[in-house]
């Protein structure tokens, strides 16, 4: 029985029978509320989650305020990705924004599947190096892109998330304040 998660995974990357069996055994398919935490700042980050339904930010706290780096979609992965692989506490937060199902797969697991499995192995290495082009092209907009050209990229690239996300989520994801985003918005 292959579940949602490993058919994401399958049309990233082959995986074989074996592999997808192995993967299945060692995943856990969570219903989880909307303002739950997978991730508490400085823990480690012992699980990294596949989203099949739902939305989380990953998000820390500057002056008391706080800024929201990263947003998670279905079908995409989410967590503390520099925790999972380092293995150190990170200072940002990774909440569910709707009630969601995640699929969750412990370090342990994935280091003993990346042990016996060579396709496994191998897509890892293939989501890492998608995970660092997404990354670089988030560090390219807010450092290269104006306001609006960013809040444009959003609207052409992930449209729904204008709708999921609160207003000043969004803003803060966008780099810019919450003003600015409404005016923007009025013009667009």
């Amino acid at each position: 029985m292959q579940n949602s998660f490993i058919t994401a995974l399958t049309h990233f990357s082959p995986l074989s029978e074996a592999s997808q069996q192995a993967l299945a055994a060692v995943s856990r398919r969570l219903v989880l509320e909307k303002g739950h935490v997978l991730v508490n700042a400085g823990m480690v980050s012992d699980y990294i989650y596949f989203i099949e339904q739902g939305l989380s930010r990953t998000y820390y706290l500057k002056e008391g305020r706080e800024v929201t780096d990263w947003l998670s979609a279905d079908g995409e992965i989410a967590g503390s990705i520099v925790s999972f692989i380092s293995r150190q506490p990170d200072q940002r937060i990774v909440q569910l924004l709707e009630p969601s199902v995640v699929w969750a797969v412990s370090y342990g697991s994935l280091e003993t599947l990346y042990a016996h499995h060579h396709d496994l192995e191998r897509l890892g290495r293939l989501l890492v190096s998608h995970g660092l082009l997404q990354l670089q092209h988030r560090f390219d907009a807010l450092h290269m892109a104006s306001a609006l050209e960013r809040y444009q990229g959003l609207l052409a690239n992930r449209p729904a998330l204008i709708q999921r996300v609160p207003l000043g989520m969004l803003a803060s994801y966008l780099g810019i304040t919450s003003e600015t985003l409404s005016r923007i918005r009025a013009q667009v």
